[in-house]
């Protein structure tokens, strides 16, 4: 273990003034601060608290975080599990709130007592974790990809099961497919969206703007595509949606229409956890385990700091593609034959979905939940 005795001696400096540096202390000379941290990072410098060192692993969004969702709050039990499997310990940091903009990071989770740091990001703030990773701080990056040899990422490459998604509707005989996705961009979220457009093309298929609806990843967020999406004057007969929430919300804003699924409407998700089977029916998804994310990047990043081995990790793990119950061809396809039990046609269905979503009333429009009296598992019967 490094002591600050350690670090003086390396750095060039004396006991006192690496104390000045781990402090903060804004007299030190910034190249002399930059030397020590260097050198306090490179040996593995651990902060103490009394006698005792610390076990502390910081959790820290370089952007809003968030918790709330199922996709985080997943991944954050695959940290505690793979922490506890090392015996350290998780605490949460607000990097934006507390970082004061006279120090460096290091400085930063030197001060909040922290070992390593376990980093979330999106696309405007990934050049924290690339300053993070220039100061040679202990850190890996959870759900997201990264070219910097030195900075530590693990994430899931949904691409290709998102493209064979789109390509199992396509097959289907589906031609309007609609793509509901998260508003704010992260590299996830870009993998699933070229995936859909990669589809499209190979197959011949152009590619409508109309058809592509950005939501916050929220349930009301879904219910607001499905409603954009009817009151096209030519809606889609299915969907891809590249998040769990937007899914959901759009499934259950479907039954509240009276639109049956899938001899109506197909729907594919995508899954984090086992939400496809919360829904009915059964959701047919691109499915990840998040909590795997966060125990890997908890035991690889615990390992580094116990065994002393810094080899870069930079890690893409597989998606799967599960078929279930919410898709089928379209109704389309049977235009001329009448719709099951009820002796309408498919292009009387389709009329009929537009005109429930037009008319709605404004506040169902504008995504917010309604209460509906209809049994969904009834409106598939």
């Amino acid at each position: 273990m490094a002591s600050v005795r350690d670090i003086a001696s390396d750095a060039g400096v004396s006991i006192s003034t690496v104390s000045r540096v781990l402090n903060n202390d804004s007299s030190v000379h910034p190249d002399t601060r930059d030397r020590v941290l260097a050198v306090a990072n490179k040996k593995g410098y651990m902060p103490s608290v009394g006698r005792r060192i610390t076990t502390n692993i910081g959790l820290a969004y370089t952007q809003e975080m968030t918790l709330s969702h199922p996709y985080d709050a997943t991944v954050v039990e695959g940290i505690v599990h793979g922490l506890d499997e090392r015996r350290f310990d998780l605490v949460l940091l607000n990097l934006n709130r507390d970082k004061r903009s006279n120090e460096t990071y290091t400085q930063f989770f030197i001060r909040k007592g922290v070992r390593g740091v376990i980093l979330r990001t999106m696309k405007e703030s990934r050049s924290v974790c690339e300053a993070i990773a220039d100061e040679g701080f202990p850190h890996v990056v959870v759900s997201e990809r990264f070219d910097s040899p030195k900075v530590n990422c693990i994430d899931y490459d949904s691409k290709p099961d998102s493209t064979r998604a789109v390509e199992y509707l396509i097959r289907q005989g589906h031609r309007r497919i609609g793509f509901g996705v998260h508003n704010v961009v992260d590299l996830d979220h870009v993998d699933r969206y070229n995936g859909y457009i990669d589809a499209l093309t190979t197959n011949g298929l152009p590619v409508d703007d109309d058809l592509v609806f950005r939501q916050p990843f929220t349930l009301s967020g879904g219910a607001t595509i499905m409603n954009m999406a009817m009151n096209l004057a030519d809606p889609p007969t299915a969907f891809f949606f590249a998040d769990p929430l937007l899914a959901v919300g759009a499934v259950k804003r479907a039954h509240e229409m009276g639109i049956r699924i899938p001899s109506e409407l197909s729907i594919i998700g995508f899954d984090d956890t086992d939400i496809r089977h919360s829904v009915y029916p059964t959701m047919t998804a691109v499915c990840q385990e998040a909590s795997v994310l966060g125990l890997e990047a908890a035991l690889w990043l615990t390992r580094i700091l116990t065994d002393g081995k810094a080899q870069r990790l930079s890690k893409a793990i597989p998606t799967f593609f599960e078929v279930n119950e919410s898709t089928a061809p379209p109704m389309t396809l049977r235009a001329d034959r009448p719709e099951k039990g009820n002796g309408r046609t498919a292009n009387a269905a389709r009329d009929r979905r537009r005109g429930r979503a037009s008319l709605s009333p404004a506040s169902a429009r504008l995504g917010y939940s309604q209460v509906s009296s209809t049994d969904p598992r009834k409106a598939e019967s």
